[in-house]
């Protein structure tokens, strides 16, 4: 298969400043610059153990607290996880359904949160044991790194483990510190962070609170959100370490744009679809006649024990949370045709917990070191879920009458084992995991048929890579994995159009393989590459899409064979680059309905783009910045016969200052985002049945921060 990009996407990475492409594992907090040298990053990712990334068999990047931080607003993880190759992290500008997140296809079809990809925040799951996760509950104002694994080693995390994302927030250190930051920016954005920070009796702790605002690009897509966070450090020995995190998150009434017909986007980017059946004049989109919108109130707040027995390790994690959503959607149903249906507001109630725990012991054997972690991880939670029409006579986006009242439990519970040998310049890692989930729901609301049941998905998932050194700079590794993918309550939720619970929707299985080569060109260059190809049977595509309401069928088989190629270097005169480019071939194997085989999975681009010119003095009081973003084409269903969102190339600058008056900091940024006013498509609604799919992407916009921090 080749893949090539139009010649304006190959142009833009040459302005950028990169004439070569080439491989490179994202150095993070270690980008470090040591005499001009670009130094190796330490991970724990994949292997639970630390090592300089160049060192693990799998795909790993690593996102600093830096470029987390420096020109962006931090409210959506897509401003840093832009560059990172194999991940698709797309705004939807649309606040009441998060992001769109994809590791190598994995995550594409979820019309809403993420699936397919395992979210972790300082060892604590922000994905729920069905697999589904929020990425709005990453606080990126304390975050320090985020690594990003890919790949075969994702297995060793069970459940929806397409990819692995997992953010690091900063300890509290001396001196203690207060900051404040002050954004503003297009379409009524803005944002205020306050951060204190330090150490007092030997605790450190981590503070803040933020809130952010929006009026929103596209029509009806206004948000608040008001995020908290605290962080508390104890070390009672000199062994041993207690790390306890809180999060919370609050979004009041986050309208819900909904998606787009491509003639209503070609006409205007910002425009709703119109509902032909409004009765006012002018008509109203069908976003403002039913006002579409979501409430969340998301609380979480977990411990780590870290206890050191000479080499050996005794590691245990417990967390505890709710969270509370109100959804009004776009649709009226006639219930006496559709008695089953369950109503176009969806109002539940969770709670959820869980632990981890885990012994890591070291030994010698046959000449090398030996490293086997033995642990269980348990997560449960519990939906008081209710569901209600969207009318009362003529007035639509109000609760009506009650259609679903249940409650739905899921538990999970996977014991895992990884052994880890290392001798001269060969390291093998080898895994396995059981993951076994349960789901019960008993059905309260019986005037439509009783929905009760319970079922049970359980996958055996082996990990195995191999790391061999060629020289002290150049490392070559191959992995494979088999990975696990049930549905999460959301795809169990409904069936076809109008139906109840789906019984029959059976988990996918995937079998993966990759290659790689990591390298150091120099003192100033990290390269990484990767081949992979990721083979699987009863993929789990979107069968109807209506109004914010998604169901889910069993697919058949699937390719997915692509390559990775990143760059990080460090050039003369203060200027580095860094370039991340994907291709992924990944189509359907086994035609089903109307889906032939050798069609394009929807919403996966095949070849996608990062580069970056960025520039700072020696000092670092001021530094520059230009940004190339480009896509290929994305199919936005399964049969391939409507248009897909075409591909587009964007480019986006940033500049930023920064002054130091006694124990003052002081920081300014500016950032001007699609330089050139281009028109695309941001995002897309995989499935839609009103062939609604398409999410616009804002024209030309910019942000303005400041902040000042002061230590004591």
């Amino acid at each position: 298969m080749q893949y090539r990009f139009r010649l304006n996407t190959i142009a833009s990475l040459f302005v950028v400043g990169s004439a070569t492409l080439a491989p490179h594992v994202f150095a993070a907090e270690s980008a470090d610059l040591v005499a001009g040298q670009l130094m190796d990053t330490v991970v724990v990712s994949g292997s639970r153990i630390a090592h300089p990334s160049q060192e693990v068999p799998a795909s790993i990047d690593v996102v600093d607290s830096a470029r987390i931080r420096e020109g962006q607003i931090r409210v959506n993880a897509s401003e840093a996880l832009a560059a990172v190759p194999g991940l698709v992290v797309q705004n939807r500008q649309n606040y009441a359904q998060d992001l769109q997140i994809s590791s190598r296809g994995f995550g594409a079809r979820s019309a809403f949160g993420v699936r397919g990809v395992k979210l972790i925040s300082d060892g604590i799951p922000a994905s729920m044991p069905d697999g589904q996760g929020q990425a709005a509950t990453f606080n990126l104002d304390t975050a320090e790194r985020i690594e990003v694994l890919r790949g075969p080693f994702s297995a060793i995390y069970g459940n929806h483990s397409g990819g692995v994302i997992q953010l690091f927030s900063r300890d509290g250190q001396n001196p203690p510190s207060v900051e404040l930051n002050v954004t503003g920016g297009s379409y009524g954005t803005s944002k205020v962070d306050l951060t204190a920070q330090g150490q007092a009796g030997g605790i450190g702790y981590v503070l803040d609170g933020s809130r952010f605002r929006t009026d929103g690009f596209r029509d009806h897509s206004a948000a608040t959100r008001e995020q908290a966070f605290g962080k508390i450090t104890v070390k009672p020995n000199a062994d041993s370490k207690l790390t306890i995190v809180a999060n919370s998150l609050h979004q009041g009434n986050t309208q819900d744009p909904l998606g787009a017909t491509w003639a209503t986007f070609a006409a205007n980017p910002r425009a709703g679809e119109i509902d032909p059946k409004d009765d006012q004049i002018p008509k109203r989109s069908f976003a403002e006649r039913y006002n579409t919108r979501k409430s969340i109130d998301h609380q979480q707040i977990g411990a780590t024990y870290e206890q050191a027995f000479g080499d050996d390790r005794l590691h245990v994690m417990v967390y505890g949370g709710n969270r509370d959503v109100i959804q009004y959607q776009a649709f009226n149903i006639d219930f006496q045709k559709s008695p089953s249906h369950s109503g176009g507001v969806v109002d539940f109630q969770r709670q959820f917990y869980g632990i981890d725990t885990n012994w890591l012991h070291v030994n010698q054997l046959a000449g090398g070191k030996l490293s086997t972690t033995i642990g269980i991880d348990y997560g449960r939670s519990s939906d008081d879920r209710t569901g209600y029409e969207n009318f009362i006579g003529n007035s639509f986006g109000v609760k009506g009458k009650l259609r679903r009242d249940e409650q739905d439990v899921v538990s999970s519970l996977d014991p895992y084992l990884q052994m880890e040998w290392q001798s001269g310049p060969w390291l093998l890692s080898a895994g396995v995991r059981y993951s076994k989930m349960k789901v019960e729901v008993n059905d309260h609301f019986f005037s439509n048929g009783n929905d009760s049941g319970n079922l049970e998905f359980s996958h055996t998932t082996p990990v195995l890579g191999l790391l061999y050194k060629l020289t002290p700079n150049v490392n070559v590794y191959a992995s494979a994995a088999r990975g696990f993918e049930a549905p999460t309550l959301n795809e169990l939720f409904y069936s076809g159009t109008a139906g109840g619970f789906n019984y029959q929707l059976k988990p996918a299985t995937s079998t993966n393989l990759e290659a790689g080569v990591k390298a150091r060109i120099g003192n100033n260059t990290h390269l990484n590459a990767a081949v992979f190809q990721i083979k699987t049977s009863d993929e789990l595509v979107v069968d109807k899409s209506s109004g914010g309401r998604t169901s889910y069928r069993n697919g058949g088989k699937t390719l997915r064979q692509g390559m990775e190629v990143s760059l990080d270097s460090n050039l003369a005169y203060g200027f580095t680059t860094k370039v991340a480019l994907t291709t992924l071939h990944a189509v359907y194997e086994q035609a089903f309905g109307n889906v032939r085989e050798g069609n394009r999975l929807p919403g996966v681009p095949s070849a996608n783009l990062f580069a970056e010119l960025a520039w700072k003095d020696t000092l670092e009081r001021f530094g520059a910045a230009l940004e190339s973003v480009a896509s290929k084409q994305v199919y936005a269903e399964d049969s391939n016969s409507e248009k897909p969102a075409p591909g587009y190339t964007v480019f986006n600058a940033r500049v930023n200052a920064r002054q130091n008056v006694g124990n003052w900091r002081f920081k300014e940024f500016a950032r001007l985002n699609n330089l050139f006013d281009k028109t695309y498509v941001g995002s897309v609604i995989v499935g839609d049945s009103n062939k609604r799919y398409y999410e616009a992407a804002p024209g030309r916009n910019w942000l303005l921060g400041v902040s000042a921090q002061y230590s004591f």
